[in-house]
């Protein structure tokens, strides 16, 4: 009888050892996935008098993709690389003008979920971001062309903030391992990225001084789990 009782007390620890081993090979850890990003932009700008006025919010863009890993359908990271195009346009007396600002922004999030395995999912990131200037440029209107200060606009090569959001993803597929996503992601940048380091010319004055990036974004994505 103690016999017949071990055996099937082996047979059902062997059956439930299955069942798990099944659910972990079948589980999906991994994810890839690709965005675009709408963005916001604030920055305070100098003026030739020595104020500052706030640049208007003009709409940007950023594309990029990402790759995380979830430790279970709660708890993961991800990595992600994004190309953002920021604007920003304002007047100062006659003059109007447009700064474009140029980075690849690179997050390190941490990511909790309701449940990844869900057909629906809810998830909120934060973690630290590094970004890396890759173009700039300012344009100009209007005016009389007899302005005696002239603006320098320099941003420094690097920039680092903390990034943070919430979004929803859906599967689309029976094995939930299709989704597609929306949500929202903001950027406090931490730093100035301002470069005032240059030579001053003679009536001059620097653009961006003790200037931090702050950008609101929406992102529309598609990823897949393997």
């Amino acid at each position: 009888m103690k016999r017949t009782h071990n055996k099937i007390t082996f047979t059902f620890m062997i059956a439930i050892f299955l069942m798990v081993g099944s659910k972990v090979s079948n589980a999906q850890n991994g994810e890839f996935g690709l965005r675009f990003m709408p963005t916001f932009t604030a920055l305070s700008l100098n003026t030739s008098t020595g104020g500052t006025v706030e640049g208007s919010a003009t709409m940007g863009y950023g594309v990029g993709a990402f790759l995380a890993f979830n430790f279970n359908p709660h708890i993961g990271v991800q990595a992600e690389g994004i190309y953002s195009s920021i604007s920003q346009k304002y007047k100062e007396e006659e003059i109007e003008r447009k700064i474009n600002l140029k980075y690849i922004n690179i997050p390190l999030l941490l990511s909790l979920n309701t449940n990844k395995n869900l057909p629906v999912n809810l998830n909120l990131v934060g973690g630290p971001q590094m970004g890396i200037s890759v173009g700039s440029s300012m344009s100009s209107s209007g005016g009389d062309g007899t302005t005696a200060t002239q603006g320098i606009f320099a941003v420094r090569k690097g920039d680092v903030g903390f990034a943070f959001g919430a979004g929803l993803d859906f599967g689309v597929n029976p094995d939930q391992t299709i989704r597609i996503s929306f949500g929202y992601r903001g950027v406090r940048g931490l730093f100035d990225i301002s470069d005032n380091n240059r030579t001053d010319v003679t009536n001059s004055y620097y653009i961006l001084d003790r200037t931090k990036i702050k950008t609101n974004a929406v992102y529309l994505g598609a990823s897949i789990m393997f």
